[in-house]
């Protein structure tokens, strides 16, 4: 059992807690999985009211501020338990593929070369964090939810658009992921 937190748990555990989350919600509260309304939550709760997009009832919503902060919380727990001083254990052709774009430091889960305060303030580092920042905001509003709010709670709720944003962020990733992420690699 000790080791067991000491590692990161297999899909096959992980995945169905996941999975669990959603009828709980349902079940307990009549409440939805996700992620991004935190933030119009949070700024309902600090702007004024004079702003139309910010005038609800956001109290209704304050269970997610707790399921935020157990977010961050078990963030920290997970780092402090999960301290391994060993580099992450990646294919030898992945290896060959990310020396290739300067990326040599396997010895956490982020790359330094990529996510650290000195590669912020590189171009690659801008569009990277910064911009890819802007564009996961601003498209997790446009489609109405996050990735978490749709592939997990809209589809498990057989919503026809979750289907349609599940599938466009799955696109959206390859084409990032095979064609612009190896441009931006090499700036």
């Amino acid at each position: 059992m000790h080791q067991l937190l000491h590692q990161p748990w297999p899909w096959y555990v992980a995945g169905p807690l996941i999975g669990l989350i959603v009828p709980a919600l349902l079940l307990l509260g009549n409440k939805h999985f996700g992620i991004s309304a935190n933030l119009r939550h949070a700024c309902a709760a600090c702007f004024p009211a004079d702003i139309k997009f910010f005038q609800y009832d956001w109290k209704k919503e304050v269970w997610n501020f707790f399921f935020i902060a157990g977010i961050f919380a078990g963030a920290i727990i997970a780092v402090q338990l999960l301290d391994n001083p060993a580099p992450v254990a990646i294919h030898p052709a992945l290896a060959k593929e990310l020396a290739g774009y300067g990326i040599t430091d396997h010895h956490s889960l982020l790359p330094a070369e990529l996510f650290s305060w000195n590669s912020l303030f590189t171009l690659r580092g801008l569009i990277m964090l910064i911009g890819g920042g802007f564009l996961v905001g601003f498209g997790s509003r446009y489609a109405g939810g996050c990735t978490s709010g749709h592939s997990i709670m809209g589809l498990s709720d057989l919503q026809w658009p979750s289907l349609v944003a599940t599938v466009m962020f799955m696109v959206g990733g390859f084409i990032m992921a095979n064609l612009i992420l190896p441009f931006i690699l090499h700036l």
